[in-house]
Parts: structure tokens; sequence; C-alpha cells
């Protein structure tokens, strides 16, 4: 009977994950996403002040600031005139900030366009190509959806390691269940952040900023974990800097001559 009723879960699992494919209204990509672009742009705009306060709350520079939101301006520009041309409007409003830490080298996308850069990143970058290049990166984020398309993963790899535990009884497999689905999660999280590089590669080139600037972030962020370039991957959310190295060098080739070569 456990193993009906760990099956049963497992069928109801797959049943609404695959119920929840969309396709993405900018990339043309078929998605699992349990909501639509108005809802991530509401839960952004809601989750914004709390997530900044957990970082210090904003810089409190207004001068940077707005240079912060002109760099992202730029390249968001870029990208809707590529949709303008294609007929398609952006459903999501980009809004860039600057958080008062100053210890955490970090960057992030909240869903439908909230973009944070921290003060202590902020602080290692040493030109407005590299801030296009972090920016770019985590309007990737947003126009690929990844946030709402890890909600609809999480909720499904935690139904099929509900249904393995149901259909075991035991606590020691549920962990070994629990372990799995952490590992396929994490695998996801790495090829968003190679697809996020790629869009940032893209857009810098189209906005008229040195994409080899993306590099030389690569090199920020491995001197700021540790300077270690060749990590393992493994139990990592994100790829190794040496293997997003090697992959932004192929889309820089990829796109400087012809920046819609490929792609949306």
């Amino acid at each position: 009977m456990r193993f009906i009723l760990g099956l049963i879960m497992a069928g109801i699992a797959l049943i609404s994950y695959y119920g929840k494919t969309q396709v993405n209204p900018l990339t043309g990509e078929k998605q699992q996403v349990g909501m639509s672009p108005e809802q991530e742009v509401a839960m952004g705009l809601q989750s914004a002040p709390q997530m900044a306060q957990e970082y210090g709350g904003l810089y409190p520079d207004n001068q940077i600031q707005q240079q912060i939101k002109s760099v992202g301006k730029k390249l968001v520009n870029s990208f809707n005139a590529d949709m303008e041309n294609k007929g398609v409007d952006n459903p999501y409003r980009f809004d860039f900030h600057v958080l008062r830490d100053s210890k955490t080298v970090n960057a992030f996308a909240l869903p439908g366009g909230q973009i944070f850069i921290t003060a202590g990143l902020l602080s290692r970058l040493q030109s407005e190509d590299q801030l296009a290049g972090v920016l770019g990166h985590e309007i990737g984020h947003v126009v690929h959806r990844h946030s709402a398309q890890q909600m609809a993963k999480g909720e499904f790899f935690q139904g099929l390691a509900g249904a393995a535990t149901a259909a075991s009884g035991s606590y020691g497999t549920a962990q070994v269940a629990n372990y799995v689905a952490q590992i396929k999660m994490m695998k996801f999280g790495r090829d968003d952040e190679l697809q996020s590089d790629e869009f940032g590669v893209r857009y810098l080139i189209h906005s008229n900023y040195q994409p080899e600037a993306m590099i030389e972030v690569m090199e920020i962020l491995a001197e700021a974990s540790g300077g270690d370039m060749n990590r393992d991957e493994f139990m990592s959310s994100h790829p190794s800097p040496a293997n997003r190295v090697q992959k932004i060098k192929e889309h820089i080739v990829r796109y400087s001559g012809n920046p819609s070569a490929a792609g949306f």
C-alpha cells in the first residue's frame, strides 16, 4: 500500500508540474512556471523592501543609485528594442538598486525585474563595462523567468521526495530522496547561470559595452570566493568560474559579428 501511495503522489507531482507549462512571451522557451509575468512583477515589488532590509537597506548615496539605474536602463532599452522589432511587449518592470552591505559580494534579481547589487561587489568593480556585465546577467535571470521556474521545480522535487518517503516509510530513504532533489535543483541552477551569462554577453554587445568585461567579473568573483577558478562544480549552485569564462568566450565570438545571430 505504501508503494501504491508513493506512485500516486509521484503521479500527482508530475501532472502538476507539467500542467504549469507556459511559453515564455519574450524568449519563446517552453517552461514549467506556476505564475504569470504580472504575478512575477507583483511578487518582486512586494519582496523588494524586505530583501533590501536584509542587506542593511539601500546604499545612502542617490548619485550612485542613479548611476546604477542608468547602466541598467541602457541594457533594458537594448533588449526592449529587440522585442519591439519582433512585435513583443516586455511585461517586466526593471529597476536597479545598490544595497548598503559592504561585506557581501553579491548581486541578484527578484522575479519581475527588481535587481540588486551589494556595495561589497560594486566596490570591487573597476569599470562601467564590468557593472553592465553584472546587471546584464541579472536581467537575463528575469527575462528567462528563472526564479519562477525554480519555484515550480522546487515544488515538483519536493513532491517526488514526499512520494519516496511515503513509499518506503523510511526516514533514511527520505534523507536520500531530499539529497537527490537538492542535487537536481543545483544542476538546474548552474544551467540558469550559464544561460544568463549568454544573455549578458549578447546585450553588452548590443549596448556598446565590452563583453570581455564579463570575464573580468568572473575573475573578481573568483578572487572574492578564495581565488579558485577551477573549483569543483558538484554540490554548487553556480558553475566554476573557469567553466563560465570558457562559455563566455564562446558567446563573445558567436555574437560579436552578429548579435542577433541566435537566440530570441
